[in-house]
């Protein structure tokens, strides 16, 4: 396998496009966040790093993200969870350790639900699971609130960049539906969890509270007093490669 673009064709669903490199077990299984690519800074830096290192890695765009077919405003949790489990059964092979960034972390904890015998463990970047019910209602005010339920649709500039955000209401409707607080979360491999004190989007008391309700053998919480959501600063990504050092130590 090399890294050059691909695509995983299914019946009745958009085709997603993804790239691998080849290497050994334990491979890696990128989950990107809300409205992101798998060009990304931290999936390319877990390129470099896999290869390196010597394991296979798989990354890929959500139905209506990057390079996949699909529209965006079409997508759900449980739509991008569905393709994040087919990544898994149908282009990778023996164990993996997924490593999801902000709603790619919810879609990790969703995966471990339905594929926990396949992990090796998991790496959550600035956790944003539940973000429609637990973090969303409480960040906007009323207008907006009242318009995405009038509308179906709010559109809200990047912080990032010149791009908008676009949020339905069919997301934050599905958003109850897989949900990861309302029932137990329990993994049988080691959890390590990577966050930004100044993350303005996902605040650390959220990371805390995930971290109190996975059940695992092993659960760890490393906090960058200087970081932000990104997490994608030189030594934010060097704590990512050490964290998937300390996990795949552990599953030998």
């Amino acid at each position: 396998m090399t890294d050059d673009l691909q695509f995983l064709r299914r019946p009745n669903a958009p085709a997603l496009a993804l790239r691998q490199q080849a290497g050994k077990e334990p491979g890696l299984l990128w989950l990107g966040g809300y409205a992101s690519d798998m060009l990304g800074t931290k999936a390319e830096f877990l390129s470099e790093w896999a290869r390196t290192q010597g394991h296979s890695y798989t990354r890929f765009d959500y139905r209506g993200h990057g390079e996949s077919q699909g529209h965006f405003e079409n997508g759900t949790i449980g739509l991008w969870a569905e393709d994040a489990l087919a990544m898994l059964d149908e282009k990778t092979v023996g164990k993996q350790i997924l490593i999801g960034s902000s709603m790619g972390a919810w879609i990790a904890c969703l995966l471990a639900r339905q594929r926990a015998e396949r992990l090796a463990g998991i790496v959550l970047i600035a956790p944003a699971p539940d973000f429609t019910s637990a973090l969303i209602p409480q960040q906007w005010d009323a207008k907006r609130m009242a318009e995405l339920e009038q509308k179906g649709r709010v559109e809200i500039p990047s912080d990032y960049d010149d791009s908008a955000m676009i949020y339905t209401k069919a997301l934050f409707e599905d958003g109850k539906k897989q949900s990861i607080f309302t029932k137990p979360l329990c993994v049988p491999c080691p959890v390590h969890i990577l966050s930004g004190m100044r993350d303005e989007v996902v605040p650390w008391q959220h990371v805390m509270r995930l971290a109190e309700h996975i059940e695992a053998p092993h659960v760890s919480v490393h906090l960058e007093k200087d970081s932000d959501h990104r997490f994608s600063g030189e030594h934010d990504l060097a704590l990512i490669g050490k964290a998937i050092s300390e996990i795949q130590a552990r599953s030998k």
